[in-house]
């Protein structure tokens, strides 16, 4: 009878021994999950809670000594408005159409005029009325609203512009999550990547414009602004989790989920956002994808250049990492062999 194999022994894995014991891992969850609650809650809450007027950007234009009481009246308001002077109304509305303003007060002889761009956001349209209109007929004095480039009548109110948001961000997520699952490297993935990305913007602008006719614009511009902020979600996931493993997954859903979203301003203005978390969210995926969105489909594209750089960023560099990632001899250490298993022995 022959003796048995040293290698035949019944120790247990090699990744069971790593592994947390078991009260370790159950305290992990019970604090684990209040952490991410509270987060959550921070995230969405405090933006949506302390939702006001920060240095945004306002027009006046007119005689300096007309305008003088109303620029007095909105700079007590201290730090939220960003005042930005202009000799006449015609200089103002250029100034609405090329986004460098939210709205303008115009001071002549007809009595003053609000000029407002809902088009860019119909919360700080609101919020100009009240600032403006308000004050001025508690003094007996009627100001004149023009809405110089106003939303798309089918959704006055923006709410489908906001609502994209969400979905793309889970488009983007669930492509880099499946291109990561599903084993695809290299040139593989990063094909995935950009052919999910597409898809994604077709669709969404077919949607959005030929069917809810509420994003207007070049349909095409519409569609690769979907795609492009698709990718650039997709691509973010996909690459951290080709630069530090799956862990990447989870961090990229959480940066886009937790900061991308609620810091976006879609339903507002980064303005309007208690800082830094309007800046932040200018700098990630969600909040350039909705900029970019309201100037190529409203504004022609004004002021649109650098939110596209930001996506094109985020796109760029993560199929970077992507393509890095599967060169060989330098892929991640997430395809292992099984615990326990050797090698085949040479010849």
């Amino acid at each position: 009878m022959s003796a048995p194999s040293p290698t035949s022994s019944s120790a247990p894995p090699a990744a069971s021994a790593h592994r947390p014991a078991p009260h370790l891992r159950v305290a992990a969850v019970i604090v684990l999950v209040p952490a991410l609650v509270a987060l959550a809650l921070w995230a969405f809450a405090w933006p949506a809670a302390r939702t006001a007027p920060r240095d945004l950007p306002l027009g006046v234009a007119g005689p300096a000594a007309a305008t003088a009481p109303v620029e007095q009246r909105l700079e007590d308001r201290e730090g939220a408005f960003d005042l930005h002077r202009y000799a006449d109304e015609s200089a103002a509305r250029e100034a609405v159409e090329d986004r460098e303003v939210y709205g303008a007060v115009v001071v002549g002889e007809q009595g003053p005029k609000l000029l407002t761009a809902s088009a860019a956001s119909p919360s700080v349209a609101q919020v100009l009325q009240q600032a403006v209109a308000g004050p001025a007929s508690a003094a007996g004095v009627r100001v004149t609203t023009v809405d110089v480039v106003p939303a798309a009548a089918s959704d006055p109110r923006g709410a489908a512009m906001n609502a994209s948001v969400l979905p793309l961000a889970l488009a983007g997520i669930g492509a880099g999550v499946a291109v990561i699952l599903l084993g695809l490297r290299g040139a593989r993935a990063a094909t995935a990547l950009v052919a999910s990305a597409a898809l994604v913007g077709a669709v969404a602008a077919a949607l959005a414009q030929s069917w809810l006719e509420a994003v207007p614009g070049n349909w095409w511009a519409v569609a690769g602004t979907f795609g492009l902020t698709a990718l650039a979600v997709g691509a973010a996931v996909a690459g951290l989790a080709a630069l530090i493993g799956r862990a990447g997954l989870g961090l990229g859903a959480l940066l886009i989920m937790l900061l991308g979203n609620p810091f976006s301003g879609a339903s507002s203005a980064p303005e309007m956002l208690p800082e830094p978390a309007g800046a932040i969210g200018q700098w990630l995926p969600p909040g350039a994808g909705v900029s970019l969105l309201r100037s190529v489909s409203f504004f022609d594209g004004a002021a649109g250049t650098g939110p596209a750089l930001t996506l094109a960023w985020w796109a760029a560099l993560g199929l970077g990492a992507v393509l890095l990632a599967g060169v060989p001899g330098r892929r991640t250490g997430n395809a292992r062999p099984a615990p326990g298993r050797r090698p085949a022995a040479a010849g």
